[in-house]
């Protein structure tokens, strides 16, 4: 017998003797078979990319969440949520009531009709204006209106509305801070003016060449638009006017988040009882 020590040392070990019985553990299932090699195309190489720091380029894939959002981006979408969770009162969860896709789009193309001149229009109308009053055509220049537009501007369009000489009242849905437009629903509805809130104070800006317009009013149109206006007004009156007492009473928010819907159904399975999404997700 050897040393033990020397093994260690010298890395052999000593053979096993002949009468010791043991037989090697036997080979797995199909490995002594005859591997059938693959024929490999010559024209087409393998070439294995190795994704290691440094090394190839890592494939594209979806970097939404990782990405650190400029903070105004942030705000925003945690005003969002926080206007989902917390209880909304109804003078402005109302805003959240807005005019369908269909009926906006028809309004958009009545409010691009009117839109207003802008100030090159305006400085061409007026001196034709002045010419035409300069060549004695006083008669004429008297007979010229001023051209139908879209009104805007907050204190101009309220005071349309209190001298009830507005056709039509266009409210942006997300004008901050919303104390501005909050009571205009309520005037609307007291003077018999009839309103319609619409998505994107941006989108109300492009019809009167602004960044964002909280509040537009339509006044008077052309007898070949007098139908198109009443469709609309109509419209409004069956979404906005006649509803408001509803809207009046319907608080917003009081949503839960998804992680906190799915616990509560959890805990309502492992109680043996059967909750819904629908009644989960409220507050």
């Amino acid at each position: 017998m050897e040393n033990p020590a020397k093994v260690r040392v010298l890395g052999w070990m000593p053979k096993a003797t002949k009468g010791s019985g043991k037989k090697p553990a036997p080979a797995p299932y199909g490995a002594n078979k005859g591997a059938a090699k693959t024929q490999k195309n010559p024209l087409f190489e393998s070439r294995p990319k190795n994704f290691g720091i440094g090394q190839d380029i890592q494939p594209k894939k979806d970097l939404t969440r990782f990405v650190k959002w400029p903070e105004y981006v942030r705000l925003q979408r945690q005003k969002v949520i926080l206007s989902q969770r917390l209880k909304v009162p109804p003078a402005i969860a109302q805003f959240s009531h807005t005019l369908d896709k269909n009926t906006a789009t028809q309004l958009f193309k009545l409010l691009n009709k009117y839109r207003p001149e802008t100030k090159q229009e305006k400085k061409a109308r007026l001196e034709a204006q002045a010419k035409a009053t300069a060549e004695e055509k006083e008669a004429q220049a008297k007979d010229s209106k001023k051209p139908l537009f879209v009104k805007y501007g907050l204190n101009h369009c309220v005071a349309l509305i209190e001298a009830k000489k507005a056709s039509l009242v266009v409210i942006a849905h997300d004008v901050d801070p919303i104390e501005l437009v909050v009571f205009l629903p309520a005037l609307c509805r007291k003077m018999g003016v009839p309103y319609v809130i619409v998505k994107g104070k941006a989108r109300l800006g492009t019809v009167v060449h602004k960044k964002t317009a909280a509040v537009l009013t339509i006044q008077d149109v052309r007898s070949e638009d007098q139908r198109e206006l009443a469709t609309l007004v109509s419209a409004a009156k069956a979404n906005f006017t006649d509803k408001y007492e509803e809207h009046r009473r319907q608080w917003g928010g009081g949503i839960r988040g998804p992680k906190s819907t799915q616990m509560l159904r959890k805990r309502a399975k492992a109680a043996g009882q059967t909750l819904s999404v629908a009644n989960a997700q409220k507050l």
